[in-house]
């Protein structure tokens, strides 16, 4: 899957130092040292365990300490949680290298840029933000596939990427993410539009079916567990991401609350107003780029059937690999046990689609363009 080395064409920095081996920390050696497995690629990290962890699984070469990783890195990552990145660049600030470029993994780039300022003129930084993760953290669930597809947010603040940072390029292309560009402050509105507002409206859609008791807790199924699914996710995380930016999610949450508003003045008529949301939510639902993690154009999609038995994905993925394609997204769509589980397979080219769903069906599995 993903971007072949040879697709790769800039230069590898001589260390990457990873200040952080959670989730996204180990997640991103991985991804790395899949592709360059004699980089250096140093982490340190607060929590023993992680770092002792990260290097076990390979994630990382060497551990040390967050001095000594610091002076180490051409390529500094600050790959720690929100409320930690402001001591991490105070730290990079007295140890970094002159010339060394440094990055972040932030869901909130304002205050993170603000923080950045602390960094001499010698070190240049670049904000990033790659939109993926898993359900549990910790780099014992770190994978090199994390980022395969997913958006990679950059904001250079006013450095031109090509010619002034091409190593946020390197590394976004290395770990197979797509590069999308914009300031700061356009990032924190967008994700708190498709980010944060849903964290908050699935915990505020749990609540609320609480307060109906065990009689509508009993019937929750499929929809109501998709919708909340995110809910679970612990407040000491989304924490700092909603202090951080409070001002773009409070926007969020007076535009919800109007929206709300109008829904319910339709139910409370005759209805024939929510015909017509019903009608745009749907047209611009259909038009979101599902076959991506994110907001890029969205790749070429093949929807498979297949019975559920031990095995099956590994034998569908197989018969993809067989015909030579490129499989650069997966994705479980619904499943019953010991009934048919639905996928969806995304693909970089129209062509790559047509020869997934000829080989599917040539092995005996149903399959279609979506």
């Amino acid at each position: 899957m993903g971007l072949p080395n040879a697709a790769i064409v800039r230069r590898a920095p001589s260390t990457v130092s990873i200040l952080g081996t959670g989730l996204i920390g180990a997640s991103l050696g991985l991804a790395i040292r899949r592709r360059f497995p004699d980089l250096e690629v140093v982490g340190a990290d607060q929590n023993e365990d992680h770092v002792l962890e990260a290097v076990t699984r390979g994630a990382i070469t060497a551990s040390a300490s967050i001095e000594d990783a610091i002076e180490a890195g051409d390529l500094i990552v600050a790959a720690t949680p929100l409320d930690a990145t402001q001591s991490v660049l105070e730290d990079v600030a007295r140890h970094a290298r002159p010339g060394s470029l440094v990055t972040d993994v932030g869901s909130v780039k304002g205050s993170v840029l603000e923080a950045a300022t602390v960094l001499p003129d010698s070190v240049r930084f670049v904000g990033g933000h790659p939109m993926a993760g898993a359900a549990t953290g910790g780099p014992g669930s770190a994978d090199a596939l994390l980022f395969e597809n997913a958006v990679y947010v950059l904001t250079p603040d006013g450095i031109d990427l090509e010619d002034e940072a091409p190593e946020a390029l390197w590394l976004v292309e290395t770990v197979g993410a797509r590069p999308v560009v914009m300031t700061a402050e356009r990032h924190d509105r967008a994700v708190a539009a498709v980010s944060h507002l849903p964290q908050l409206l699935a915990v505020a859609l749990v609540e609320t079916a609480a307060r109906y008791g065990d009689d509508a807790l009993s019937l929750a199924a499929g929809g109501f567990r998709d919708m909340t699914r995110i809910a679970g996710s612990p407040f000491s995380t989304w924490g700092p991401i909603l202090r951080d930016n409070r001002d773009a999610v409070l926007d969020t949450l007076r535009t919800m609350v109007r929206v709300l508003e109008d829904v319910q003045a339709d139910v409370g008529r005759d209805l024939s107003g929510l015909e017509d949301v019903f009608e745009r939510a749907g047209k611009t639902r259909a038009a979101l780029p599902s076959s991506s993690k994110g907001s890029l154009a969205p790749l070429s999609d093949v929807v498979v059937w297949a019975d559920d038995r031990p095995g099956f994905l590994h034998a569908l993925t197989g018969v993809v690999a067989d015909a030579g394609l490129n499989l650069r997204d997966a994705e479980l769509l619904r499943v019953r046990t010991g009934e048919v589980g639905t996928f969806r397979f995304g693909f970089e080219t129209p062509a790559d689609a047509n020869g997934a769903v000829r080989a599917l069906v040539k092995a005996g599995y149903r399959a279609e363009r979506r």
